[in-house]
This record gives C-alpha cells, structure tokens and sequence, in this order.
C-alpha cells in the first residue's frame, strides 16, 4: 500500500462519511440549500451597498427590506387574481367538455364511443356542489394535519428557517468563502481559484439572468394574452413564465392551455391565430433578444442537457434535487471543460500517429513528376 495514502488515509474515511452524513440528512437540507441559493443571489447586492459605504449587516437588512416589501406586494395582487382566474378555469370545465363534445368533435367527424356521453349540467352540479363545500374540507384537511404536530412543527421550521439560514449566510458570506479558501492546500489553490471563479461566472449568469428572463416572460405573455382576449390571461402566462428555465416546455404549455381556454371562450377557430401570434413573438424575444443578453451564452448546457438534469436531479434527491439542478449542471459543465482541456493537452491523447511506410517503388514511378523551376 502507498505511504501517501496509509498516512492520509483517515481523510478519505472522514470524506466518505460526511457524503454519506449529507445523504441521510437530505430531507432537512431544504431549507438550507435555499437559503444558501438566496444567500448567493443577494451576496452582489450586498456588496454593491457595502461600497457605498454601508456596513455588511446594514446592507443584509435593506436587501431583505426590499425583498419582503416587494413580496408582500407581489402576494397581495397577484394571489387573489390568480385565486379567481383558477375558480373560474374549474366552473368552466363541464363547459368546456360539452363544447367538446357537441362541437369540436363533430366538427372533426368524431364522435365519443356508444354508451359514453358526457353530462355537462350534472357535472357543473358536482363542481358547485364540492366547491361550496370546499372550506369543509379545508377544515377537514387542517384537522388532519393537526393531528400529526411534529409534521406540523417541521413544516413550519423549515419555512421559517429559510430567511434565517439567507440572512447569517448573506451576512457572513466573505467570511465563509475566505474559510473554505484557506482550508484548500497552497498547491492546488491557483487552479481551485481558477475553477470557482469560472463556475461562479457561470451561476452568477445563470440564476441572474434566468431569474430575470422568467419575469420579463411572465409579464409579456399575461399582457399579450390579455391583448389577444383570453380570460385566464394571467394564470397561463404567469405559469409559462414560471416554467420557461426548461427549453421549451413553457411554450408547448402555453400554446396548449391558451388554446384550448381560447377555442373554448370563444368557439372560433381563427382566434388561435393570435395564440399562435403570442408565442411565436414570445419565443422569439427568448432565444434571440432575453436569454442572449440576460443570460449569455457562457453557460454553455445544451437544451437536451437542461431536461436531463432536472429529471436525474429530481429522480435522486426529489425536490432538492430539482433545486439544484441546474446550478449543479452548470458547475459540472465547467468542470467538464476542464477535463476535457486535460485530456486534449494528454501524452495519451497527442501520441505520436504510427509513422507510415514509403511508398514502393512501383507507385513511386507511378507518381507524377515534380515540376522543375524555369529559372
């Protein structure tokens, strides 16, 4: 066995089980992680507000100010809206069956199977008689989960944890950086700098601008969507907006919700010309005008890669995983980079090619003869 590695060994024990520590203590980590998510978003902020002669713990409270400020406000005009526009989507569905039904399928030539008929008006009574009833249940649904208080309590400390864990992280986020920097051995720390600030350039552009490019969709779709006439206007766009960090996803959404609600309201198979109208200028503002100069193209993942990351980081951790996704395919692109730089720079990989033979006599004579200089 090496030298190096029996004299180190109790290093790659101590590693090995605080991966193991983190993997049995996933499900509390949530709050942390957004937190530290929080924590990191704000961290420029802050330091904007600290050359300005602010100091760090003045500059955590006036980001939090604002932030709070700005969620309340967000909370108190768009939940009730967004409250009524999803009562009305769920009243409408027996409506929108029987439109189905008794006009968009004989319209196509189709028709349901023998003995299959919808009934629009028992429907709408189940829906009114279950939604009258819905503060019952929701009072049924408080008594359950009363019942169980220690998942009552976690519930509640895992919201009010989040806030705490951004506000000590934000406040003491040079210290903390500094304390990892030191614990890095002197000969790897140029190419550790080098790596982290080229992942930290990445995220940076990444949580920013997609933050920023899921907003300025939000608004775009909820006011083209008005525009164009549709009453639930602000729940599809504010939800195309909310899903547009997967490629593509929140357009194939919309254009399917928008229509459908369209050619419901409506009955007329030419207003989805102005969905279509909507997400075609829509889609065009996010690849070639929002994504380009809020986010760039330093992130280098690829759509394909963006879908798999989500779904691998939601299949292992669940939720946390979805979280972290992106961020943590972002930094593994740069690393991959790296690897693939090593690898290109490799004795393995710029091996001398086998030398090849002469060429015989036979094809020497064959060959053209070099012309010779006139002069």
């Amino acid at each position: 066995m090496d030298s190096s590695f029996r004299s180190q060994w109790w290093w790659y024990i101590a590693g090995l089980l605080l991966c193991a520590a983190l993997w049995l203590l996933a499900p509390i980590l949530t709050p942390f992680i957004i937190g530290a998510g929080l924590a990191y978003v704000g961290d420029p902020i802050v330091d904007w507000l600290q050359r300005r002669r602010l100091s760090r713990t003045a500059g955590v409270c006036v980001v939090f100010l604002v932030l709070t400020v700005l969620g309340l406000l967000i909370a108190l005009l768009l939940v009730p809206m967004l409250y009524h526009q999803a009562v009305a989507l769920l009243k409408n569905i027996p409506d929108w069956l029987a439109w189905v039904q008794n006009t968009a399928l004989p319209r196509l030539g189709l028709a349901l199977p023998d003995g299959v008929h919808l009934d629009p008006d028992g429907l709408k009574q189940i829906v009114t008689e279950h939604w009258s009833k819905a503060g019952n249940v929701l009072q049924t649904v408080w008594a359950k989960v009363s019942q169980s208080s220690l998942a009552l309590i976690t519930t509640f400390a895992n919201l009010l944890l989040i806030p705490i864990v951004s506000f000590y992280l934000l406040r003491d986020w040079d210290d903390l950086v500094a304390w990892i920097g030191r614990a890095i051995p002197p000969r790897h720390l140029p190419l550790t700098r080098r790596l982290t600030g080229e992942a930290d350039e990445v995220l940076g552009a990444f949580i920013r601008g997609q933050l920023s490019v899921m907003a300025v969709l939000s608004v775009y779709y909820v006011l083209a969507l008005w525009m164009a006439g549709l009453d639930l206007a602000l729940l599809v766009g504010v939800i195309v907006g909310l899903i547009s960090f997967v490629p593509y996803l929140g357009a194939i959404v919309g254009i399917l919700t928008a229509g459908v609600a369209m050619l419901v309201q409506t009955q007329d198979p030419v207003s989805l010309l102005w969905i279509g109208a909507v997400f075609a200028v829509g889609q065009f503002l996010e690849s070639n005008i929002l994504t380009p100069w809020m986010v760039g193209d330093r992130i280098g993942l690829h759509p394909v890669a963006v879908i798999f990351a989500i779904m691998a980081g939601g299949q292992l951790f669940g939720f946390i995983g979805v979280l972290v996704a992106l961020p943590a395919a972002a930094v593994i692109a740069v690393l991959l980079r790296y690897v693939m730089q090593q690898w290109l720079a490799s004795p393995l990989y710029q091996a001398d090619a086998p030398p090849t033979e002469p060429p015989s006599p036979e094809t020497s004579a064959e060959l053209p003869a070099t012309p010779t200089d006139p002069s």
